[in-house]
């Protein structure tokens, strides 16, 4: 069948009985990116189930997973502050990556955001080439650069509505 098309994934929000399976879809997804910068200590490897379960209830925060059939298969998180959505914690299993479903999951989010965001921001490692491609694809703009430890992290924003699509 060659390609899969846009819209095979069943995308919904986290529920807190599914934490489980997105922490084990978050720590395959982010050993590589743990490897890559020789860090095992990044905070989506080190965050609890029960500091899991907290983050997915919590005020302000709408985590979105990716299923294939009964499989969790991706997943974002966005947190949203005044006019402002942060995404984070992106993440693909390592087995599907490069079909397109984080492509699906980056637009997914924009109907789960209330009313008022004029601007998304997303940050990812400054040396994870395929995510900023990809966000710069979506129309992201890289902003600056922050340390944390040894991580060099890539700001982009992306502002919505007003007179540009």
């Amino acid at each position: 069948m060659g390609r899969m098309t846009e819209g095979n994934l069943d995308i919904r929000p986290v529920a807190r009985d599914e934490a489980g399976e997105l922490l084990t879809l978050r720590r395959a997804a982010f050993v590589t990116e743990a490897q890559q910068y020789g860090d095992p200590h990044i905070p989506p490897l080190t965050q609890t189930l029960d500091e899991l379960r907290a983050d997915l209830e919590a005020d302000g925060v709408v985590t979105l997973g990716g299923w294939q059939g009964h499989r969790l298969v991706g997943s974002i998180r966005v947190l949203v502050e005044g006019t402002k959505a942060t995404l984070g914690r992106f993440a693909v299993a390592p087995d599907l990556q490069g079909q397109g479903f984080g492509t699906e999951l980056l637009l997914a989010i924009l109907p789960y955001l209330p009313d008022g965001i004029e601007e998304v921001w997303v940050f990812t490692g400054r040396d994870s080439v395929q995510n900023l491609a990809l966000y710069e694809k979506h129309g992201y703009e890289h902003q600056h650069d922050q340390t944390a430890g040894d991580l060099t992290y890539a700001f982009l924003r992306k502002t919505l509505g007003g007179d540009d699509d």
